[in-house]
C-alpha cells in the first residue's frame, strides 16, 4: 500500500441544525446540536483512513483542550499524527448552519491552521519527501502549500489538491499539480471561463493544463464528476441518495480517492468509489461523523452494479 500524506487544516466543528438559515440580524430556534472534529485536512485524513488508506496527517493545533481532543481522535483512527505540530494561537473552530435541504452555511475562525511557519515545513520535509501521494487543501497558507507541494513533487510523489475554499494561487503551484480535484465554481475562478457544464469544464480544465497541471477531476455536484486526463473527457454519475448533511461530502470524495488511487486504480475506477463513499457521506450529520467506512462504500458499489 502507498504512503498517503495529508497536510492541511484540523478544527473542531460545531453543528446545529435549522428549518431555515437566519437571515441578518435574526435569531432562529434550531435544532439538534452536535460537536465533532472537523477542519478539510482533517476530514480527509479521516476519510482516507476509513478507506483503507495508509495515512499520515500533518497540521497545527492549540495548546488547548480543542487540539487535545482532535489529537485523541486522530490517534483513535488509526492515523499517523507524529508530525502535527501545536501552536501558540487557538485550534481552528468551524461554526456550521444545516438547514432542513441539507444545505450549510459555515463560519470558521482558523486559528493555528493559518500559523504554519517555514520552519514547520522544514521539520515536516523528512515526511513529504517519504510519502507516494501528498493530498492538500487551502486551510493553511498558500506559501505553506507551495512549499509542500514543490518538496514532495521534486521527490516524486503525485500531489493532489484540492483547491477549496478558493483562494488565488501562484503559477509557480500549478507546475507541481499531479491531480487538481476542484468544483465548477472553483474551476471557473482559476480558469477565467465560466463553467456551466461538462463541455465548458473541459475548456476550463485545459487552461489550468496548459498552466503545468496534470489531470483533472471536476466535481459537479449531482451531476457527478467530470475527468480530464488528456483523453476523451467522461463523467462518472453521481449516487442518489436522500441527502442529509452535505458538510465534509467533497472531503470524503477527496480522501476516498487517494486510497483508491494508491491501491493502483484507475482514475475512473477511483472517481466510482469516491462517489460512492461522498455519497454515504450526505446521508449523515456532520463532517467526520458522517464518513463511512470501507465496507459501507464496497456494499454500495456492489448495489449499483447489480
Amino acid at each position: 500500500m502507498k504512503k498517503i500524506l495529508v497536510v492541511g487544516s484540523s478544527n473542531t466543528d460545531m453543528t446545529v441544525k435549522t428549518p431555515v438559515m437566519p437571515a441578518p440580524g435574526e435569531t432562529v430556534l434550531g435544532g439538534e446540536f452536535t460537536m465533532s472534529a472537523g477542519g478539510k485536512g482533517a476530514n480527509q485524513a479521516v476519510a482516507a483512513k476509513r478507506a483503507g488508506g495508509d495515512v499520515s496527517f500533518i497540521c497545527k493545533v492549540g495548546r488547548d483542550m480543542f487540539g487535545d481532543n482532535s489529537l485523541r481522535h486522530y490517534e483513535d483512527e488509526g492515523i499517523d499524527v507524529s508530525g502535527v505540530i501545536r501552536s501558540g494561537k487557538p485550534s481552528g473552530v468551524a461554526l456550521i448552519t444545516v438547514d432542513k435541504d441539507a444545505e450549510n452555511c459555515i463560519v470558521v475562525a482558523s486559528g493555528a491552521n493559518l500559523d504554519f511557519t517555514p520552519g514547520d515545513i522544514e521539520a515536516s520535509r523528512e515526511a513529504l519527501r517519504s510519502c507516494d501521494i501528498l493530498l492538500m487543501q487551502l486551510e493553511i497558507p498558500v506559501p505553506a502549500v507551495l512549499e509542500c507541494a514543490r518538496t514532495a513533487r521534486e521527490a516524486g510523489a503525485m500531489v493532489v489538491l484540492n483547491p477549496a475554499p478558493y483562494s488565488d494561487l501562484p503559477e509557480e503551484l500549478f507546475r507541481y499539480i499531479s491531480l487538481f480535484i476542484p468544483n465548477e465554481t472553483e474551476l471557473s475562478g482559476f480558469s477565467g471561463v465560466e463553467v456551466r457544464d461538462a463541455a465548458s469544464a473541459a475548456r476550463a480544465g485545459r487552461v489550468l493544463q496548459d498552466k503545468g497541471v496534470g489531470n483533472l477531476i471536476v466535481t459537479m455536484g449531482g451531476k457527478g464528476s467530470l475527468i480530464l486526463d488528456g483523453g476523451e473527457p467522461r463523467m462518472v454519475p453521481a449516487f442518489k441518495v436522500d441527502a442529509v448533511d452535505t458538510t465534509g461530502a467533497g472531503d470524503t470524495y477527496c480522501g476516498s480517492l487517494c486510497v483508491a488511487l494508491a491501491e493502483g486504480k484507475s482514475l475512473d475506477e477511483a472517481a466510482l468509489f469516491a462517489s460512492a463513499a461522498s455519497a454515504l457521506s450526505v446521508t449523515k450529520m456532520g463532517a467526520q461523523t458522517a464518513i463511512p467506512s470501507r465496507e459501507e462504500t464496497e456494499a454500495l458499489l456492489r448495489l449499483r452494479s447489480r
